[in-house]
């Protein structure tokens, strides 16, 4: 995801371990979505056994792999309609039989850290996995439980749904309803939550009663570089009580100096911050996320009971999670100019009666505890 705000480490740059794991974890770098997950669910199951979180792909297949997440990054950000072509012609692959050659590799590594370490289950944040570790078992490596954690909302691709896995992990009711309609077997559907950090169940929102004096804004830039300060100035124009944080994220370097100069042109009312650690602490402590419709940050903003405007949209896959937010009176769609202003406006007008509104609506579907509901689901299917 283009504009996310955390940096992702390496995972598991050096496979070569000796240590069996009870839970292999597999995620892969195209979107945060697939990271975000793998790393909380992580985060909450290293606590009750040994984990190995890892990238086939970039492991496998590395360069092939960079250039892959880079043309993804480019074709969401700054050409979206193109991104929808892609995404709905995988609605007609049979990915049980392709065998592209350059996920050879990561799928010979698969298979073999799957022998040296002799998990208990697999679980896999992306789609394509599943189909590997079908032919892998099919091979002769012994079989354990795979459980596929659905990272998008509503609108679920044909790749996870017809995922070859014993269980699948979804976010909220409806998609579970959705996806039991298009014809998953109701008991392998399990609505757990989007698996979110789990450090957010310790953290206590912003309330409906606040005073909204100042009211503060949470803004996640995409890489657009002429739109960071057409969109900070409608935001910090919107309203005299507004005051702003903009994150960064790996856009740091792209879109300080334009952050800057916004800074500057509002003095004491925008905060700047580039790589965070801290984004429970953040998003519970805004009034307002503004950001790309990605499903971290949607089920974050969740999570945080803290109402969101999406500024960018990737269509297929995002508009989901959008669906998922107007359906829960958590946020709406504001892609053009001009949106964002009218969207605060109208949730600050009369005392914030529209906000004051969402944030009850939202604290009625939080799921702060995702991540430990997905993990407690988990160990049991690997008996631990």
């Amino acid at each position: 995801m283009q504009g996310r705000r955390r940096c992702n480490k390496q995972i598991l740059s050096s496979p070569v371990s000796k240590s069996k794991a009870d839970i292999l974890i597999l995620t892969a770098g195209f979107g945060d979505g697939h990271n975000s997950a793998a790393r909380n669910l992580h985060l909450a199951l290293e606590r009750h056994c040994q984990v190995l979180r890892l990238d086939p792909c970039a492991l496998g297949a590395p360069f092939v792999n960079e250039r892959l997440r880079s043309f993804y990054r480019i074709i969401t950000t700054h050409a979206p309609w193109l991104w929808r072509k892609i995404y709905l012609s995988t609605e007609k692959q049979d990915f049980s039989k392709e065998r592209l050659p350059m996920m050879r590799k990561p799928e010979a590594l698969l298979a073999k850290l799957i022998t040296q370490h002799q998990p208990k289950a697999i679980v896999s944040t992306y789609p394509l996995y599943p189909y590997f570790l079908q032919r892998i078992f099919t091979a002769g490596i012994a079989k354990v439980p795979v459980i596929t954690v659905v990272t998008d909302s509503i609108e679920i691709n044909a790749a996870w749904r017809k995922a070859p896995t014993d269980f699948w992990l979804v976010t909220d009711a409806h998609t579970r309803e959705m996806v039991t309609r298009q014809g998953l077997p109701e008991k392998r559907v399990i609505e757990t939550g989007f698996p979110v950090n789990p450090h957010f169940s310790d953290l206590q929102p912003i309330t409906a009663d606040d005073s909204l004096n100042p009211f503060k804004a949470l803004y996640f830039p995409t890489a657009k570089k002429p739109h960071v300060r057409r969109i900070a100035r409608e935001i910090l124009n919107s309203h005299p009580s507004i005051k702003l944080t903009i994150v960064l994220g790996r856009n740091v370097r792209k879109l300080h100096s334009r952050a800057k100069e916004i800074q500057n042109n509002y003095p004491d009312r925008v905060k700047i911050k580039g790589w965070t650690k801290k984004v429970p602490e953040l998003i519970t402590s805004h009034h307002v996320v503004i950001g790309k419709a990605g499903g971290a940050t949607v089920h974050e903003s969740l999570a945080a009971t803290c109402p969101m405007l999406i500024h960018h949209l990737v269509p297929g896959q995002e508009e989901g999670n959008l669906a998922l937010l107007r359906h829960l009176n958590g946020g709406h769609l504001a892609d053009q100019p001009g949106a964002l202003a009218s969207q605060l406006m109208e949730m600050l007008a009369d005392n914030g009666t529209a906000w004051r509104k969402m944030k009850r609506d939202l604290t009625r579907h939080a799921r702060p505890n995702s991540a430990n509901t997905a993990a407690t689901f988990i160990l049991k299917q690997a008996n631990l």
